[in-house]
């Protein structure tokens, strides 16, 4: 009698231990899921660069003009650079692509599009491969910085779309000045 309660004690604690087992595994399961949907539904801080370049042939000047936006689609920063010896117009759009990833890092948002309308240095950016061209050590600078980011996608827009950032590089090749605004500065800045 006593082994037979012995054995059953036995068993009824073995029992309990892997009901015990398969609650905390049922419970990991369900924590882990948790998690997979929280960290599914977070969304990373956005912004969207626009890029463009004038370029003066006589003495080789080039101006770039970046216009970037946040999540909402309101004006975040507005920033333009003056570059000296430029080779073509072709390598401005290079450099002022450059520029546009320069600004997304120092605005520390893990997020960003990059738009212009140079459709090669676009195409170019998307690629991770060594690029050969005129342009290839301004294409190699870009690839080195993608890893500054979690997420960097490079978009192809009309010249109509670029509107901002193409005046704002014109404007600053004109007046030979460099700009860069943010906040309540944007409210005093006009793009015309």
């Amino acid at each position: 009698m006593k082994e037979k309660n012995k054995t059953r004690l036995v068993i009824a604690q073995n029992m309990q231990r892997q009901m015990a087992e398969i609650e905390g595994v049922r419970e990991l399961k369900t924590q882990k899921s948790m998690i997979r949907k929280c960290r599914a539904q977070e969304d990373l801080p956005k912004a969207a660069i626009q890029f463009d370049a004038a370029f003066d042939r006589r003495s080789f000047k080039s101006a770039t003009g970046l216009v970037g936006w946040d999540q909402n689609g309101d004006l975040l920063v507005l920033k333009t650079v003056i570059y000296k010896k430029v080779s073509s117009l072709f390598a401005a759009e290079a450099y002022a692509c450059l520029e546009s990833i320069k600004l997304g890092i120092s605005l520390r948002i893990p997020s960003i599009k990059i738009m212009g309308d140079s459709k090669t240095v676009i195409k170019k950016c998307r690629k991770n491969l060594i690029d050969k061209s005129v342009i290839g050590a301004i294409i190699s600078d870009i690839h080195n910085k993608k890893s500054c980011f979690q997420e960097l996608n490079f978009q192809h827009i009309h010249r109509s779309e670029n509107s901002n950032a193409h005046k704002l590089a014109k404007k600053a090749l004109d007046r030979e000045e460099n700009v860069y605004l943010m906040g309540a500065d944007l409210d005093r800045y006009v793009l015309a």
